[in-house]
């Protein structure tokens, strides 16, 4: 008997089963998944009604978003832990396309492609030890990365600020007020969270290590201007750091890039 053959006859079965002993998938099983999905669904909405009128479930917030802030650490939702611990395993820009879209996509091709590769009506799970081992260790590795992502600590603002002595001593500046203030500046305003110096922060977005960047030859000046607004050097991923208070801020971070030649 063929492939094809079987599948018809177990069909076949299936249908005089369903006749004998219950009822097709659908329209039965479909209206009760519709109904409990309208009764999810307006769960929510009225629980965001309470939310949104009434203090049952809190305030709405507590105190309005400061786009200024330079303390605040963003955080995923917690159901999206797993893909940002992923981000610190895969780093930019190497392997990040791997770790964000490589590694879901795969597992979602797979997901999806399983009912059509296993046609088996067996379904104890004592019988079936390879989907009940990969069932596991997906399991547990969704928790382990939920785990991480929900655990893992991001270097604060102030905590980048105490490096500043550090590096002041291990490239030489520590003399230069000016580039004493640049330095404090940039760990204030997270330039950290993209930029690395001295081993301090975190490379994401390509951005490159700061630790010798005024080795390049430029001065106080042109850095002071590409900070300003890097999209006129052709940079359209860096944000413009422009309303960092006042001018002379501007140029203090200029100062510190541009004695930021490496340890000495």
């Amino acid at each position: 008997m063929s492939a094809l053959d079987d599948r018809r006859r177990r069909f076949t079965q299936y249908k005089e089963d369903v006749k004998k002993r219950g009822k097709p998938f659908y329209p039965y099983a479909m209206f009760h998944d519709t109904v409990m999905s309208l009764v999810v669904v307006g769960v929510i909405i009225g629980l965001a009604v309470l939310w949104k009128y009434t203090s049952l479930l809190g305030p709405l917030y507590k105190a309005k978003a400061d786009p200024g802030t330079v303390s605040f650490v963003p955080r995923p939702d917690w159901y999206f832990y797993f893909l940002f611990y992923l981000l610190r395993i895969f780093k930019w820009p190497e392997s990040v396309i791997l770790g964000t879209v490589g590694i879901p996509t795969i597992l979602l091709i797979i997901l999806i492609a399983l009912p059509f590769l296993d046609l088996r009506r067996e379904r104890r799970l004592l019988r079936r030890p390879v989907a009940i081992v990969a069932a596991i260790l997906t399991v547990l590795s969704m928790g382990v990365l939920t785990y991480k992502g929900a655990t893992a600590k991001e270097a604060l603002a102030s905590e980048v600020v105490q490096a500043v002595p550090t590096w002041a001593k291990r490239e030489g500046f520590a003399g230069n007020a000016q580039a004493v203030a640049g330095a404090k500046l940039f760990a204030q305003s997270g330039c950290t969270a993209c930029h690395t110096y001295l081993g301090t922060g975190s490379s994401n977005l390509g951005a490159p290590d700061l630790s010798a960047i005024g080795k390049v030859g430029q001065g106080p000046q042109f850095f002071s201007s590409y900070v300003s607004d890097p999209s006129k050097f052709g940079n359209n991923v860096m944000p413009k750091f422009g309303n960092l208070g006042s001018q002379q801020n501007i140029h203090n971070i200029g100062v510190f890039l541009s004695v930021s030649k490496g340890p000495k």
